[in-house]
C-alpha cells in the first residue's frame, strides 16, 4: 500500500517593503510634529539623533550684534531718564527676535521721546526685517523730556556668537556696545521611536519629531533646512562608488555643486529681486540657473535690470548662461528616479514653480 506523502505547503512571497511616509500632525508658526512612517528597526532614532542635532545647532538666523546709543559711551553709562541700566538694556536687546527676509546685515533704528514704556514694536525696521515679538520690553522713560537714541546692527548667522568670539568687533568705533548674537531660531527638539504593525510584522517603526521656534522661522522650515544640510554632507559619501570616470573632483563640470546648491540670499540681490525669485519658490542658484532669460523675466515684477543684477551676481560666481545651457544639455536622466545628473552633480527640477501673474 502506498504512503501518501504531504508535500509542504508553499510560502507565500513576501510582500514589497513599504515606502515611507512623512505626516504633519500639528503645525504653527512656532511649534510642530511630524511623524516619519514606516520605518526599518533601528532607522528611527538614525534618522531622529542628526535632525535634533543639527536643528539645535545650525539653522540658519536673524540677530542683533551691537547697538550705538546716543551719548552712551560704554556698557557701565548711566542713560538719563531711563530706569533701566545699559547692562539690564543689553540683556534686553539680545532677547529680540527677527525674521529676515534677506540673509543679510542691516540697520534698525529707534527714537523715542516722553514718558512710558518702550517696546521692541517701537523699533523702525528695514524692508528686509520684520521683528516677531514687538511687545518685548526694552526699557522705561521716566521724565517727558528725555529721549532715547539706538541704532541696531543686524547679522546671519548659526549657532550662539558670544562677544569676544565675533571678529566682526574688533575695529568698532568708540560708543558701539557689542552684544552675544543668539541666532538660532530653534528652542527645543524632541524626538520619539514608537513601534508599529505592517501587515503581519510589529517590528517596524514610527518617528515622531516634534520642534520649537521662537517665531522667526517656523518649525517645518527649519526641519527641511536640517534636512537639507543632512543630505548635502551624506552624499559626498554617494561619491565613493562612482566609476574612474566621474572623480570625485567637480572642477570639470560647468557648475560645482556648493554654487548649484548654494541659498540665493548669498547672492546679495536687491531686495526686490529677492522677492521676486522667492515668491516663485526659487531657493537655490541651481533652480535659477536652469531657467532661461525668458522664463525669469516671465515672473512677476521680474524686469531687465532685475535680470541684469542677477547675471552680474552670477558672474562673480563664475558662472553664466551660456554655461549653464551646456551643463543642462549634458545632463543625463535617471530613470524612475526623477533626478537629473551630471558627474558628481545632482539636480532636482522643480515641477511647482508657478508663473502667473497673480501666483505667489
Amino acid at each position: 500500500m502506498l504512503n501518501p506523502q504531504i508535500l509542504p505547503p508553499l510560502r507565500e512571497p513576501e510582500p514589497e517593503a513599504p515606502t515611507p511616509a512623512i505626516r504633519v500632525i500639528e503645525s504653527t508658526d512656532t511649534y510642530a510634529s511630524v511623524a516619519l512612517e514606516p520605518l526599518e528597526r533601528g532607522f528611527a532614532t538614525t534618522v531622529g539623533n542628526p535632525l535634533r542635532r543639527l536643528l539645535l545647532s545650525s539653522i540658519q538666523g536673524t540677530a542683533v550684534t551691537w547697538v550705538k546709543i546716543e551719548d552712551v559711551p560704554h556698557e557701565y553709562s548711566v542713560i538719563p531718564g531711563v530706569k533701566e541700566e545699559v547692562m539690564d538694556l543689553l540683556l534686553s536687546v539680545k532677547r529680540i527676535r527677527i525674521h529676515a527676509l534677506a540673509k543679510r546685515p542691516g540697520k534698525m533704528r529707534l527714537d523715542v521721546t516722553g514718558e512710558g514704556r518702550v517696546c521692541a514694536g517701537d523699533i523702525s525696521t528695514a524692508s528686509d526685517f520684520q521683528i516677531v515679538n514687538p511687545e518685548l520690553h526694552l526699557a522705561t522713560l521716566d521724565n517727558p523730556d528725555v529721549s532715547l537714541s539706538i541704532e541696531f546692527n543686524v547679522e546671519s548667522g548659526k549657532g550662539y556668537q558670544q562677544v569676544a568670539q565675533g571678529d566682526s568687533m574688533a575695529g568698532l568705533p568708540v560708543g558701539v556696545l557689542p552684544v552675544d548674537a543668539i541666532y538660532n531660531p530653534v528652542r527645543k527638539v524632541e524626538y520619539s521611536v514608537e513601534r508599529m504593525m505592517v501587515g503581519q510584522q510589529t517590528d517596524w517603526e514610527r518617528l515622531v519629531l516634534q520642534v520649537w521656534t521662537d517665531g522667526a522661522v517656523t518649525p517645518l522650515a527649519a526641519i527641511q533646512e536640517a534636512s537639507e544640510n543632512l543630505v548635502q554632507h551624506f552624499y559626498m559619501f554617494n561619491q565613493l562608488s562612482r566609476p574612474a570616470d566621474f572623480p570625485l573632483d567637480t572642477t570639470n563640470l560647468s557648475v560645482a555643486s556648493e554654487v548649484y546648491l548654494m541659498p540665493i540670499e548669498r547672492l546679495d540681490l536687491s531686495s526686490r529681486t529677492l522677492n521676486c525669485l522667492k515668491r516663485v519658490k526659487l531657493d537655490r542658484v541651481g533652480q535659477v540657473l536652469e531657467l532661461t532669460s525668458d522664463d525669469l523675466l516671465n515672473i512677476r515684477n521680474f524686469g531687465q535690470k532685475s535680470l541684469e543684477e542677477l547675471q552680474g551676481k552670477l558672474a562673480e560666481l563664475g558662472v553664466s548662461s551660456a554655461r549653464t545651457a551646456e551643463a543642462v544639455e549634458d545632463l543625463d536622466f535617471a530613470p524612475d528616479s526623477g533626478v537629473l545628473s551630471s558627474g558628481s552633480l545632482i539636480f532636482e527640477p522643480d515641477d511647482d514653480l508657478d508663473y502667473d501673474d497673480d501666483g505667489d
